[in-house]
C-alpha cells in the first residue's frame, strides 16, 4: 500500500451513512479507535493501518469561520454614468448634427465588500467602485445603506467606501505571510449579484506571490494570494478568510476564457490591504514608498554568469539616479535575496514587501555582490508626490522631480517619470530662472509655476556647467 493512500468507503447504517477511511498510524498522529492491520512497505517496514470513523479525525471545520465572517460581508452595488455617441451618417442627416452629440446612459454593477470597522468603512476593489456616481451597500441582514468612496487606489485595486452606521460586523485581520500552500480558505461574496448574495465557496491556498498579464501599461503592484475557491463576478472585494474566520485576503480577479471561474481565483493579500486601506482611511490617498530599481529573477543562466550558489532572488537591472536605492549604494547586478528578513523570490515579493513601508521608512536590504552576502540600510523614498509636498529627505516635489536649495539657484536631486523628465531635465542640473524670474529655493520654482498662466520656462545650467532651456504646459 502507497504511503498517504486512502480508501473511503461508504457503510450503510441505520443512523444514515458513516465514512470510514484507512488510514496510516504514525508516531505524531497514533490513530487507536480501531484494531490495527500490519503491511510491509517497500524497503520492508511494518507499518500499521487502521481503519477508523472519519468523523473523529481532525478534518476541517469551516462552520465557525462561515458563520462569524459572513455577517461582515457586504452586497455593493454601484451605478455608472457611461458617455456613448452616435455617428450613423444615414440617421444625422435626417435629425441634424444634435444626433452626433455625446449621450450618457445609467448603467448599473455590483461586486462585494468587507466591514473593516464598526463605524461604516468597507474595503472593495477599485475596478468595483470605479467612476460610480451611486454606491448602495447591502449587509447580510439585508439593511441597505448610501455609501460613499473615502479613497481608491488603482495600483493595487484596493478601495475604501463609508456608510453611516455604527456598531457593525468586522472580520479580524489576519496575517496573510503566514499563508501556507495547501492550507484550506473560504471565498464570501456576492458572485453573479443579488440573488447569490453572501455565497461561501471553500478551497485550498494553490501559490502566492502570483502575478497576472496586464496589457493596461500601467504599474500595478501584485503579489496575488492564488486559490482552488470558486469565485466569479461579483465575488470582487469579497472576504478570502481563513479556518479562524480571519481575513487574509480581498477577492479580486479570475483567469477565465469564459468569463466565469475555470479553477483559479485571486485576491489580494490582507497585509497589503492593512496597509493601503489605512492610508486611505487616513489621508485619502497611499503615500507609497519606493526603492527606484528595476529588476529581474535570478534564472541558472544569470547565476551562471554571476557564479552563484543559487538561483534564489532577484537581481537589480538598473538604479535610477538620486533613488533611495542610488542613495543607500545598490548596483546593478546585485542580487537581492532579503528585507528585512523577509525572503526575496521574485519581483511580486519585493514589490509587496516594499509597499509596506512608508515614505522615510528604513529597512535592511540582505544581497550579494561579487559572491559575498552583504547588508545594505535604506532609506525609502515617495513614489509620487504632489506639486510643492516635501519629501521624507527635505525634497521638494515638481512636475516628476525633487528640488533642494543650493548655493546658487536650486538643484535638481532625482527624476522620476513626469514632465521635468520628459522636457530633459538632468539630475544635477541647477534652476537659475522659472519664466524668466529668478528662483533661488524650491519653494520659489513652485511658486512661479503657479503664476503661469499656460507653459512653464525654466533655464538654468546642467551638470558640466552648459546653459539649458526647456518648457512644458502647466
Amino acid at each position: 500500500m502507497k504511503k498517504g493512500f486512502m480508501t473511503i468507503l461508504l457503510s450503510v447504517l441505520a443512523g444514515g451513512l458513516t465514512a470510514y477511511g484507512v488510514v496510516r498510524a504514525t508516531e505524531s498522529q497514533p490513530v487507536q479507535s480501531a484494531p490495527a492491520t500490519i503491511v510491509k512497505d517497500a524497503a520492508g517496514n511494518a507499518v500499521e493501518y487502521r481503519t477508523v470513523n472519519l468523523a473523529e479525525t481532525d478534518y476541517p471545520d469551516f462552520t465557525y469561520a462561515a458563520e462569524s465572517a459572513v455577517e461582515a460581508v457586504v452586497y455593493v452595488e454601484v451605478t455608472v454614468r457611461q458617455q456613448y455617441q452616435l455617428n450613423d451618417p444615414f440617421f444625422r442627416f435626417f435629425f441634424g448634427n444634435e444626433y452626433g452629440q455625446p449621450q450618457s446612459r445609467e448603467q448599473k454593477g455590483s461586486g462585494s465588500g468587507v466591514i473593516i470597522r464598526p463605524d461604516g468603512y468597507i474595503v472593495t476593489n477599485n475596478h468595483v467602485v470605479s467612476g460610480a456616481t451611486k454606491i448602495s451597500v447591502t449587509l447580510n441582514n439585508n439593511q441597505q445603506y448610501d455609501a460613499t468612496i473615502v479613497g481608491t487606489d488603482p495600483v493595487t485595486d484596493v478601495a475604501i467606501i463609508k456608510v453611516d452606521a455604527s456598531d457593525l460586523p468586522t472580520i479580524p485581520l489576519g496575517d496573510s505571510d503566514k499563508l501556507r500552500l495547501g492550507e484550506w480558505v473560504l471565498a464570501i461574496g456576492s458572485p453573479l449579484g443579488a440573488q447569490l448574495r453572501s455565497t461561501i465557496t471553500a478551497g485550498i491556498v494553490s501559490a502566492k506571490g502570483r502575478s497576472m498579464p496586464d496589457n493596461s501599461g500601467e504599474f500595478k503592484i501584485e503579489s496575488f494570494i492564488q486559490t482552488d475557491a470558486a469565485v466569479n463576478p461579483g465575488n470582487s472585494g469579497g472576504a478570502l478568510v481563513n479556518k479562524k474566520g480571519e481575513l487574509v485576503g480581498i477577492n479580486t480577479a479570475i483567469v477565465s476564457q469564459t468569463g466565469s471561474y475555470t479553477g483559479y481565483s485571486f485576491a489580494v493579500p490582507v497585509n497589503i490591504v492593512k496597509r493601503v486601506a489605512q492610508d486611505l482611511m487616513d489621508f485619502g490617498s497611499v503615500k507609497r514608498a519606493v526603492l527606484g530599481i528595476t529588476m529581474g529573477t535570478v534564472d541558472k543562466k544569470f547565476a551562471d554568469e554571476m557564479k552563484l550558489s543559487d538561483v534564489s532572488g532577484v537581481y537589480i537591472n538598473e538604479v535610477l539616479k538620486g533613488s533611495a536605492a542610488d542613495k543607500a549604494g545598490l548596483k546593478k547586478n546585485d542580487v537581492i535575496v532579503a528585507i528585512d528578513g523577509q525572503k526575496i523570490t521574485d519581483g511580486a515579493s519585493v514589490q509587496a514587501k516594499v509597499n509596506s513601508y512608508h515614505p522615510g521608512d528604513k529597512a535592511t536590504i540582505s544581497i550579494i555582490r561579487d559572491g559575498k552576502k552583504q547588508d545594505v540600510s535604506v532609506t525609502f523614498q515617495s513614489a509620487s508626490l504632489q506639486n510643492g509636498e516635501a519629501d521624507a529627505d527635505g525634497s521638494i516635489a515638481f512636475y516628476g522631480a525633487r528640488l533642494k536649495a543650493a548655493e546658487r539657484g536650486v538643484e535638481i536631486v532625482s527624476l522620476s517619470s513626469g514632465k521635468m523628465a520628459e522636457a530633459g531635465a538632468q539630475v544635477g542640473s541647477i534652476i537659475l530662472y522659472v519664466n524668466g524670474e529668478s528662483v533661488s529655493k524650491p519653494e520659489d520654482v513652485v511658486a512661479k509655476a503657479k503664476k503661469a498662466s499656460r507653459a512653464i520656462y525654466i533655464e538654468g545650467v546642467d551638470p558640466n556647467g552648459r546653459t539649458f532651456y526647456f518648457g512644458f504646459g502647466r
